[in-house]
């Protein structure tokens, strides 16, 4: 079937661009969060498409006086990965790798219209490859860029004046679990634990970039740290292969209490104290929850969520997925101190040793 996509010079494959290789679990998905400088609000989107499940969802939710407030949208993609545009949310792509807009028509009482636009050229992480015993359980890619955001959000009648704020967008594709699980078990398989730090970090004229995967023990299989100046370019900025982060948790909880990045350099180790505040719940944008990624609700599906995100259960398994919105302060040898904002994302599933969990 030729689709929008075939007109343009980005095949991988001998097939049409509506075909996405023989994984069913291949998805292809844009990322977005924006926070005002002092964490008083924040807002997420995410925007997928499962081309073998023949589905595109997308999520926005906008975090406020503890109260998560998100609008769901899901329809069949009918093939066509061309049009970022799920009910009332839309995605333009106004300069690939800088510059990119979420539009939200007024839905549920929820509307808005934010621009993206990159402080740096993007990173590319690590490519994330794991098997749950003979399958493959996640094999994709992604690009990280913090931002600088503008733009309004209206949520019940309030208008948020989006001026000043910044955040991180990334974009992700490959393999990953996505759509209603597989009913039959994997012999040989099951994952012993998961835990992931992804920790995204704004400050005044630099971004700074962590996160890891790793194994119940504590050994990572996936981890990196990036120092990147303001207006680097594609071979910008600083790459270390072994950073670490210790992590104080709240008691009874998995989640962080507060936190420390250390980053080796040849001047010696910089460090980034982050304080994490308010907390965004990523069930809100389909991570987890009942509008998991890639399920199948029909024609088209639109509906509005409403999560306390200052009052919940920590332990409760569909809130462990989290971001806090953190406080953080880096300190480099030879320099002043540097305040800024940023999000610290937390999932620990299974025993974690080294936190004693």
């Amino acid at each position: 079937m030729l689709t929008k996509g075939d007109d343009f010079p980005i095949h991988q494959t001998p097939e049409p661009i509506a075909y996405s290789g023989s994984d069913r679990n291949f998805y292809d998905r844009y990322f977005f969060n924006a926070y005002a400088p002092d964490g008083s609000a924040f807002a997420a989107v995410a925007y997928g498409v499962y081309p073998a499940l023949n589905v595109a969802d997308a999520h926005i939710a906008i975090v406020k006086d503890g109260k998560e407030r998100c609008l769901h949208a899901s329809r069949i993609l009918g093939l066509e990965r061309m049009d970022l545009s799920v009910g009332p949310i839309g995605i333009e792509v106004l300069e690939p790798l800088q510059k990119l807009k979420v539009t939200v028509a007024k839905t549920e009482g929820i509307a808005g219209e934010l621009t993206f636009e990159g402080r740096a050229f993007p990173i590319e992480e690590p490519r994330f490859v794991r098997r749950n015993g003979p399958r493959l359980f996640m094999d994709y890619t992604r690009l990280t860029q913090n931002v600088r955001v503008s733009g309004w959000l209206e949520v019940d009648g309030e208008r948020i004046e989006v001026k000043g704020w910044v955040g991180t967008r990334d974009r992700s594709w490959g393999i990953r679990p996505v759509g209603a699980p597989d009913p039959q078990p994997t012999p040989g398989g099951g994952i012993a634990g998961f835990f992931w730090q992804w920790a995204p970090l704004n400050f005044t004229d630099r971004s700074v970039y962590f996160h890891v995967n790793a194994d119940p023990d504590g050994k990572p299989w996936n981890t990196r740290a990036v120092i990147l100046p303001d207006g680097a370019g594609p071979e910008g900025g600083f790459h270390c292969d072994a950073p670490s982060m210790e992590v104080e948790l709240i008691p009874g909880t998995r989640h962080a209490k507060s936190a420390v990045l250390t980053i080796p350099l040849n001047q010696g180790a910089a460090t980034v104290k982050i304080e994490p505040g308010p907390t965004f719940l990523m069930r809100g944008i389909g991570y987890g929850g009942d509008w998991r990624h890639g399920g199948l609700r029909g024609e088209l599906a639109v509906a509005r969520e409403d999560i306390d995100s200052a009052n919940f259960d920590p332990a409760d398994l569909g809130n462990l997925h989290i971001q806090a919105i953190s406080k953080v302060t880096l300190s480099t040898p030879g320099e002043d101190d540097q305040v800024g904002v940023g999000v610290f994302e937390q999932l620990i599933l299974g025993p974690y040793r080294p936190l004693g969990l």
